[in-house]
């Protein structure tokens, strides 16, 4: 390979981490109870949390600069605030209450042009477990911010 070449790849693999980093602050920053996992568990940097009552799960990148978010068991009020706030009601077709007033069962939404993948099951035991997959680094990380805030309210009810 060519040195011009072989330097702009190196350029672009030191801006490519950067990015990474970048991202993985801005996720920690929305949610500080994510830290590094200790082996990457999608194609990308991962960060994992579990936090009794509050649930927990991963949030990480993929090698097409996405972020998929899965959390268990979360209490269905923050979700409900979060996603209402981020998307507004009934976007997933979980009623005009949002998932703080949805019913138990499975929602799911795919986005034929971004291919994202939203997929949310609400539990009986007021919990939610829920995937958003392949979206923009802010869009979870404005979700990771009103989940934290959500979970905040929560902890000092």
């Amino acid at each position: 390979m060519q040195p011009h070449v072989m330097k702009a790849m190196h350029d672009w693999k030191m801006s490519w981490d950067e990015q990474q980093f970048a991202a993985q602050e801005a996720f920690t920053a929305a949610f500080p109870a994510l830290t590094p996992a200790d082996k990457c568990q999608c194609f990308g940097p991962t960060l994992r949390w579990e936090k009794p009552g509050e649930g927990g799960g991963k949030v990480c990148l993929d090698d097409h600069g996405r972020a998929t978010i899965e959390f268990e068991r979360v209490p269905k009020a923050a979700v409900g605030h979060a996603m209402k706030e981020t998307w507004g009601a009934n976007w997933f077709d979980e009623g005009p209450g949002g998932f703080a007033e949805a019913e138990p069962g499975r929602y799911n939404y795919e986005d034929e042009q971004t291919y994202a993948e939203y997929e949310f099951d609400v539990h009986d035991d007021d919990t939610v477990t829920f995937g958003i997959a392949y979206v923009a680094i802010d869009d979870i990380v404005v979700v990771l911010d009103e989940l934290e805030q959500a979970l905040a309210a929560h902890r000092k009810a």
